[in-house]
């Protein structure tokens, strides 16, 4: 659309020659020398709040200038060039947009109104009962709600002096910070809390603050217990004593039993063995505070020095091998410190790994010294190895076919014989039975008939 009055030469040119001067005209030519100007009383509200907003401008014969926006409007006022509006009830970020014409031009001009709001909640969760002195205390601080959240910081105070400043950014609704304190003797009924800040000073306004209600620390010096060892690294078959103590008032049981009283230390003595390296003892204190008993743990361990020795379940003494094969020598020595295991052959010399597998051969056969060292002294162990070669097992195969001929031959040998001797007394026996009687006997005739 051509504005009225604007180069009026122009309008009874050729369309292409309009065009053609419409596209080298500078845009104030073509109705914008005149901007739209949008002025809002305060672009950041608070949430609900309301706020004035202006569009005007400096043309000399503008039309239709309002205010385009979600939100709830009223018009308040207008003049020439310019017109008022009022928005109400603003509870979101939004963006509001003045329009006009100027000479059948369209003008327009934008801004962003942001809605802040204060934290519904600022609270510091409840304290323990007591705090042991040297130890972390945890502070734990949770917000509700706030807006802008790139505005808002949570942050952490013992008294008036602040511990810890934390960005509450994101859009959950509830954040919660925690600050790990440790507790000192001079916190002793101290007041904590936590406060968060809603810095709108860039954007004109002020630092809003909402501070939580502060929170009393009580602490108490538990010392200990502290658990002694008179001697933490002790040779085998020393005295070691073991104790235990802690401060005033405090009960310690070291390994079940309890101290005489309250403040006075318990301990004990043993004599270092073997099976005591490495052994771990305990102690528990406890102490009494406002009807509720507190505990506290502590423990060291025991180190026993001892000499090597080698476990005669792990390391066969006896040991028979094929030649030409893999085998492992199983053989395990203990000691504090670890003691070194080599085990030789006493007629060369000949050294034999451990625990890894090796190609035996036939002049290992013989008998090993194997010896576990260390600071402590040593402990020899032997150990007999047998290798035989992998063709004995043909010959012993031979061997016992030909013992099991032989045995088949003798034992048919014996059959034979006494088969002999069986019939040899049968035949005897006939021989006896000649003595009976002997009677003959006659042809016998039938009656009655004729000898013919």
């Amino acid at each position: 659309m051509v504005p009225s009055g604007l180069l009026p030469g122009v309008c009874r040119t050729s369309p292409i020659a309009l065009l053609l001067v419409c596209c080298l005209l500078p845009p104030g030519a073509q109705g914008q020398q005149f901007p739209l100007r949008l002025d809002v009383q305060s672009p950041v509200v608070p949430a609900g709040g309301s706020l004035l907003v202006n569009c005007s401008t400096d043309c000399p014969n503008p039309k239709l200038i309002t205010l385009e926006t979600s939100l709830s409007k009223e018009p308040v006022g207008n003049g020439l060039g310019w017109a008022a509006f009022q928005l109400s009830n603003v509870t979101s970020n939004s963006q509001v947009l003045c329009s006009g014409f100027c000479d059948g031009t369209q003008m327009t001009s934008s801004s962003n109104i942001t809605v802040y709001r204060f934290p519904e909640r600022v609270e510091l969760l409840p304290l323990p009962r007591w705090q042991p002195v040297g130890e972390n205390l945890t502070l734990r601080c949770q917000v509700a709600g706030g807006a802008p959240r790139d505005s808002l910081f949570v942050v952490l105070l013992r008294g008036e002096e602040e511990l810890s400043r934390h960005p509450a950014s994101g859009e959950p609704a509830e954040v919660e910070v925690t600050v790990p304190v440790l507790a000192g003797r001079d916190d002793h009924l101290a007041n904590f809390s936590c406060r968060t800040d809603l810095d709108l000073r860039p954007q004109g306004l002020r630092l809003f603050q909402n501070i939580s209600a502060p929170r009393q620390l009580r602490t108490f010096g538990f010392q200990g217990p502290i658990l002694n060892l008179s001697e933490p690294s002790a040779p085998e078959g020393t005295a070691v004593i073991v104790t235990c103590l802690a401060g005033p008032r405090v009960q310690v049981t070291l390994e079940g039993l309890p101290a005489a009283a309250p403040g006075q230390p318990a301990q004990f003595q043993l004599n270092a063995t073997e099976r005591d390296d490495r052994r771990i003892f305990f102690c528990n204190a406890s102490l009494e505070m406002d009807g509720k008993i507190l505990h506290r743990n502590s423990s060291v361990q025991l180190r026993v020095l001892y000499g090597p020795k080698i476990d005669q379940a792990k390391c066969p003494q006896r040991l028979t091998w094929k030649d030409k094969t893999l085998n492992v020598l199983q053989c395990e020595a203990r000691g504090n410190p670890d003691p070194q295991l080599h085990c030789f052959q006493e007629s060369s010399g000949l050294e034999v790994p451990i625990g890894i597998p090796f190609l035996v051969r036939l002049n290992y056969s013989g008998t090993y010294s194997c010896k576990a060292a260390s600071s402590q002294g040593t402990h020899t162990m032997t150990v007999v190895m047998n290798v035989r070669d992998r063709n004995s097992r043909a010959v012993t195969i031979v061997l016992g076919v030909l013992v099991v001929l032989g045995l088949v031959t003798i034992v048919a040998a014996l059959l034979c014989v006494f088969s002999v001797q069986k019939r040899s007394d049968i035949y005897h026996v006939n021989q006896a039975s000649t003595w009976l009687p002997l009677t003959s006997k006659q042809p016998e005739v039938a009656t009655g008939e004729d000898p013919s």
